[in-house]
């Protein structure tokens, strides 16, 4: 399932539900497994957000890439971190401080 991520301060980001829900869970917003239909990040509150995800990103280490010889890997081959899939998220969150809008989700139907 997708989960879009919207706010008048930047472009809509788009995220698998397996993606978005820890990152939900560090900012507060998911309390169990179950990934509410929708919600929003107030204005108000978005520099605690984004405080929680910043310091979850500083304490997350890096993904292991498991280097055993030195032939370069493909990119597309090496694991994602967390700061990496939460960037554009941290960004956008970023832009809605700064000017004053919120940030809202909703998840799509699994059909």
């Amino acid at each position: 399932m997708l989960v879009t991520f919207s706010s008048k301060a930047g472009a809509d980001i788009l995220m698998l539900s397996q993606h978005a829900k820890p990152i939900l869970q560090i900012m507060g917003k998911l309390d169990g497994t179950d990934l509410p239909v929708r919600g929003v990040f107030m204005p108000e509150h978005m520099a605690q957000t984004i405080d929680k995800l910043e310091r979850a990103i500083a304490l997350t280490p890096p993904p292991n890439e498991d280097d055993d010889d030195d032939a370069p890997k493909d990119p597309i081959a090496r694991p994602v971190g967390l700061r990496q899939r939460a960037f554009p998220l941290l960004d956008l969150l970023r832009r809605a401080k700064e000017t004053n809008h919120p940030v809202l989700w909703e998840a799509s139907s699994p059909w």
